[in-house]
């Protein structure tokens, strides 16, 4: 299932008596478990609610929790890290995913990852309602995120106004959440440009994003005045490393996937259309060994800025004159 935000709409009524939540993505696991704790709520005012992590549970206290109640009270259970239960637990939590107690909400949240499986497998074989919270790793998926959250918010935005957003903001969607609230409350419905160029004063332009765009073309002294600007304004070192080998990444793919219409080359390779043309024009001057060279120096320099380097500032400098000599060598024959 596709990671998306959660709406309190997208529920059934009632709840089924399991819910899975796959993903490690915390605001969309945040969300749909302050959605379905609503919709436990309103259906009873009264419900209990506990929650509880997956690695603590030694088991015995499922049977309290989880059993047939004697009053038959409402109860709704959240268990996060669910691939962190041990088998003890495990063994006493199957039962109840394949017949869950009435008037019981069980919400298993499992990372979805290898770890754990049996128990991810369990509540799928029971048939559980899955919703996706996996990590948005594709700008295309945090550009629909962008805008699903003007529209939660009241709003429209235009195509342009959520890449410059994207480029400013980065890939955090707790920033972008808020970011994109906050400017339909400024605009009063429409997001434009204009506005989040205004609302960020100058930060869009000083973005990690637009340090790469000028280093992987080879303009290494306006990236390296860019660089030292966005540094002053507060953008992280790590945002700018991302964003320096989201560039070459870009490039890389876009040139391995030959010419062709923009769109269609989108769709393939999964990409925004305007992200694909940006790509394929900062590709030329680049060579096969070039790139090669290029993915060494962004792989050197995020293991530099997450603790590796002493200075980190001077690092970023390093990668971009390395950007531009990779850019500028010569092709190996």
């Amino acid at each position: 299932m596709p990671a998306r935000p959660i709406s309190v709409d997208d529920l059934p009524t009632p709840l089924p008596g399991v819910v899975l939540l796959v993903g490690d993505e915390e605001l969309l696991v945040e969300r749909a478990i302050s959605a379905l704790a609503a919709a436990a709520r309103r259906a009873e005012p009264t419900v209990t609610e506990a929650s509880l992590a997956g690695g603590q549970l030694e088991g015995s206290e499922l049977h309290e929790l989880l059993g047939p109640s004697l009053f038959g009270d409402a109860r709704f259970v959240v268990i996060r890290t669910a691939q962190d239960v041990r088998t003890g637990a495990a063994t006493v939590l199957t039962p109840y995913l394949q017949t869950p107690a009435e008037g019981t909400v069980l919400v298993l949240h499992h990372a979805g990852g290898a770890k754990g499986k049996a128990i991810l497998e369990s509540a799928r074989k029971a048939k559980a309602l899955e919703i996706g919270c996996t990590k948005l790793t594709r700008p295309d998926e945090r550009a629909e995120f962008v805008r699903a959250e003007v529209r939660r918010a009241g709003g429209r935005i235009a195509g342009d106004a959520v890449s410059v957003l994207l480029d400013a903001v980065g890939s955090d969607l707790r920033e972008l959440a808020a970011v994109s609230a906050q400017l339909v409350s400024d605009a009063g419905g429409d997001v434009t440009v204009d506005l989040v160029r205004e609302y960020h004063k100058g930060r869009a332009e000083v973005s990690g994003f637009a340090v790469a765009d000028l280093a992987v073309v080879g303009r290494s002294g306006p990236a390296l005045e860019a660089l030292r600007f966005a540094l002053s304004v507060g953008v992280p070192h790590v945002v700018i490393a991302d964003a320096l080998a989201d560039g070459v990444r870009s490039i890389a793919r876009v040139a391995a996937a030959g010419r062709g219409d923009q769109y269609a080359l989108a769709k393939k390779l999964g990409m925004p259309p305007w992200k694909v043309k940006r790509a394929s024009s900062q590709a030329r001057g680049w060579s096969e060994d070039g790139l090669r060279n290029a993915f060494g120096v962004v792989a050197t320099l995020n293991a530099d800025v997450k603790g590796e380097a002493v200075d980190p500032g001077y690092a970023l400098e390093l990668a971009i004159r390395r950007l531009g000599a990779a850019r500028g060598a010569a092709p190996a024959h």
